[in-house]
């Protein structure tokens, strides 16, 4: 069985072409063809190789298109999520799920009704550091896990649309729905799902509009609590300059501490470190430090297109669970009609 794909992006904008498309070639998949609404955008995607449409229904009359990857602005993944579920292609949608949690539900529905092949686009589950720091976390190598502290934070300010080929549509509430929270922590809820084993089930969070002149928050303290009663600590910013030490992971247990630096983002490398609870004693973890998220989130979900039942490793419903807790950070009332999360 070959285990090259045919994708199709919906949404050619900076993270699409600079991200996903390189891991879909390096992968050995083939990028079929693109959808976007902006000539530059649909020029861009021709000059990688793919044919560009203006509209989805270009993109689905592409007979070899079987995944479809959505990055359009977050307001714009419902339309696109119902209809490529609705033509049976496969998708991987970018996070957050939705703008608001009222499109994440009428997504899962979607999803449930048609049967789609679905996951949300957590690429930092694909990240080999955080790969190998779950598999020691299984094999119980720093005991019993009591803490996880994430630091992921940049600088975006509203000058980054004066380049004329970016849109800074992430500060804007009716197609982000939120700033630095909407946007950043959702990898950190998931990333905690994914080293664990169980989500979080408790949180709250406190936001600030400090530094940036727009009207979302540019940052935000998030507190949670795992299923098991691990204890989560999130800090997402817009305004921490891209200099300073901006992105770090801990997860520290009964019995020692893994400390990942520069691991969470787009690209390859960073460092990871296990510190002994009895000797305080630290060593570098390998790990595959040449592969990228992007590069490993394709082949992962290439392979379970391929294989079925390397499928449970994707769920709308548990992706729903992460939107859900974004909105009750946000202090967002639930959705109508919507379970309620305890």
């Amino acid at each position: 069985m070959a285990d090259d794909v045919g994708w199709g992006i919906v949404g050619y904008g900076w993270v699409a072409r600079d991200y996903m498309a390189p891991g879909i070639h390096e992968a050995g998949h083939r990028l079929v063809a693109v959808c976007d609404p902006g000539e530059a955008s649909r020029a861009a995607a021709e000059a990688d190789g793919a044919r560009a449409h203006a509209t989805v229904d270009g993109l689905l009359s592409e007979p070899d298109v079987e995944a479809v990857y959505v990055a359009t602005p977050n307001h714009l993944h419902r339309g696109a999520v119902e209809v490529l579920a609705a033509s049976g292609k496969a998708i991987l949608c970018e996070k957050p799920m939705a703008a608001g949690l009222a499109d994440a539900e009428a997504m899962a529905a979607a999803i449930a009704t048609t049967g789609a092949f679905y996951g949300t686009a957590f690429d930092q589950r694909h990240h080999p550091a955080h790969r190998t720091m779950r598999e020691d976390i299984r094999a119980g190598r720093i005991g019993t896990v009591t803490t996880i502290r994430i630091l992921y934070a940049c600088w975006l300010g509203r000058e980054w649309t004066s380049r004329a080929d970016l849109d800074n549509w992430r500060i804007d509430p009716a197609r982000a729905g939120g700033g630095a929270l909407m946007d950043l922590a959702p990898h950190g809820l998931d990333l905690v799902d994914f080293l664990l084993d169980e989500p979080i089930v408790d949180i709250a969070a406190l936001t600030q509009s400090r530094a940036q002149d727009y009207t979302v928050d540019d940052g935000a303290l998030l507190i949670g609590r795992s299923a098991g009663g691990v204890l989560a600590n999130l800090h997402v910013a817009y305004n921490c300059p891209d200099a300073l030490p901006r992105r770090r992971l801990e997860v520290v247990g009964t019995r020692g501490q893994f400390t990942a630096i520069d691991t969470m983002g787009q690209v390859a490398g960073g460092s990871l470190t296990f510190t002994d609870g009895t000797s305080g004693l630290a060593e570098a973890v390998p790990f595959d430090a040449a592969a990228s998220p992007f590069l490993e989130q394709v082949r992962a979900f290439g392979s379970a297109l391929r294989r079925p039942g390397e499928r449970t490793a994707y769920s709308a419903e548990r992706d729903l669970h992460t939107m859900r807790l974004l909105a009750r950070a946000y202090g967002m009332p639930p959705a109508a009609g919507a379970a309620a999360t305890t």
